[in-house]
């Protein structure tokens, strides 16, 4: 077994069983400046989507369920910038950040969100449902902890195959109590299927701290009655998400089975859109905010080691909100799905 090991990620000691290094952000290898500057473009456009996507909640242009990611931009970025061409991807219903990071277009994911037959499910499967093969990303779930299960048949399917693809799963905190969880970690070990679990740990399912609804609140020990590692992350640092995404993934491609990477993190916004989230203070939000940012933390080192001014960064910034803006204006001006289309994508 591995030795038990106490990290600091986020202000929090936590002891993690580790499948080798421990990555906080303060041991883990800088980024260069094509690297950072990525980093920063892609989770200032993630960002500035949900901003927007907010705001047309508001205005009624998207109606039904909107789980924002603001805050936890860092996770899937990192994780993005570590695979390669092939690697499939499956997330919960908080899936719009994980679509863009994919490479899928903000028009398309907008236009979903809004029920418009530009939208990437052709406007029938709103925000928590959405899919491209293109992309090899299989969809935002609404069922909690579906998407696990589903994963891992992802990754049976690539060891069936004979390919040195890996399935990447992601899942929050609330979702690690479901039993198909547990079910899906034995299959995988079993089978020493090539998956990375992803726990994206924000400290709240829906309304509920950690602390008062799991008797193990260290994620990255889940899989430990099944021999899988796990890595605790500081999920709010994009350099910390790709080392351990790196070694993650490397772990899977050389047929050693799955591997659990639980991401500390935080989201900014209540669990979702009617979520007025009264459970926690303004003061530990803001904290966050302060102290952990992940964009402010990119922007702050490309300033120092003068890779980037603050009037490229704000020129950075103006072509990320163009893109949002142009994403919304289609969206809301894209016609709806026609009624034939009810009947086309079932399957019996």
């Amino acid at each position: 077994m591995a030795p038990r090991k106490t990290a600091t990620v986020s202000g929090r000691k936590t002891t993690a069983k580790t499948a080798g290094k421990e990555f906080t952000g303060k041991n883990t290898p800088d980024f260069g400046q094509d690297e950072e500057l990525h980093a920063y473009r892609e989770m200032l456009l993630i960002r500035r989507f949900e901003e927007k996507a907010g705001q047309l909640y508001g205005m009624g242009f998207i109606g039904g369920f909107c789980h924002l990611y603001i805050g936890q931009e860092a996770v899937v970025v990192g994780m993005q910038m570590s695979q390669k061409e092939g690697d499939q991807v499956i997330t919960a219903y908080r899936d719009h950040g994980h679509m863009l990071a994919a490479g899928m277009s903000a028009r398309g994911v907008m236009a979903e969100l809004t029920g418009r037959q530009g939208g990437l499910s052709k406007g029938k499967g709103g925000s928590m449902h959405m899919f491209s093969k293109e992309k090899h990303f299989y969809g935002g779930h609404g069922i909690v902890g579906a998407q696990v299960s589903l994963g891992t048949g992802l990754a049976f399917a690539n060891k069936y195959r004979g390919n040195d693809n890996v399935s990447v799963a992601y899942f929050g905190d609330g979702a690690a109590n479901q039993g198909q969880v547990y079910e899906s970690f034995n299959m995988a070990a079993l089978w020493k299927l090539p998956i990375v679990y992803i726990v994206e740990n924000n400290h709240y399912a829906m309304g509920t701290s950690t602390a008062r609804a799991t008797a193990q609140s260290n994620y990255s020990l889940r899989g430990s009655g099944f021999g899988i590692p796990g890595m605790q992350v500081d999920g709010m640092d994009v350099r910390a998400v790709k080392a351990a995404a790196d070694e993650a993934l490397e772990h899977c491609r050389s047929g050693k089975g799955p591997i659990i990477l639980e991401m500390l993190t935080y989201r900014y916004r209540g669990h979702s859109m009617s979520d007025p989230a009264k459970y926690r203070s303004k003061d530990e939000v803001q904290k966050m905010r302060a102290e952990h940012d992940p964009i402010e933390q990119v922007k702050a080192r490309l300033l120092e080691k003068g890779w980037a001014t603050e009037d490229e960064l704000k020129a950075i910034d103006k072509d990320v909100r163009d893109i949002v803006a142009d994403s919304a204006e289609f969206a809301q001006n894209d016609p709806e799905p026609d009624v034939s289309e009810l009947y086309t994508d079932i399957l019996l």
